[in-house]
Parts: C-alpha cells; sequence; structure tokens
C-alpha cells in the first residue's frame, strides 16, 4: 500500500483509533532496529563518548537533576 492512500485511510479514523495505529506503527519499527544502519561517523562518536565515560572524564547528571535543570530554565 502506498503512503498517500495509508494517510488518506487514516485522516478518516477516531483519535482513538489514531493512538493504536500509531502504537502499532512504532512497535513495528521496534521490533527491526536491528534493521536501521548506523553510520560509521555516528557509531565512532558513540564510542569515543563511551570511552569518555569509562576513563570518567564525563560529567554525568543524574535525570531528575536534568529535568529540574531545563524546567528552571525555561519558566
Amino acid at each position: 500500500m502506498r503512503a498517500e492512500t495509508i494517510r488518506r485511510e487514516a485522516s478518516r479514523l477516531g483519535l482513538a483509533e489514531k493512538l493504536l495505529l500509531v502504537s502499532d506503527l512504532w512497535d513495528s519499527i521496534a521490533l527491526g532496529n536491528s534493521e536501521l544502519p548506523l553510520p560509521d561517523w555516528q557509531k565512532r562518536e558513540l564510542d569515543r563518548r563511551y570511552q569518555e565515560y569509562k576513563s570518567g572524564k564525563q560529567n554525568l547528571h543524574d535525570w531528575k537533576s536534568v529535568h529540574e535543570s531545563l524546567r528552571n530554565e525555561y519558566k
């Protein structure tokens, strides 16, 4: 089925049906995650960051402090 046909059909759905469809689409993407290519530059960057983490060169912040900082910054 072509994307335009899918969009047209999806526009006829109610909100609850659209949300279920989106959830199903995300699930199908997650199942095929191993099929997604990882560019070399991205792999190198991830490896570099992981090495910095392992050697203690990165300052890590817990989720709560990051969330609080962002909330305060964008009030």
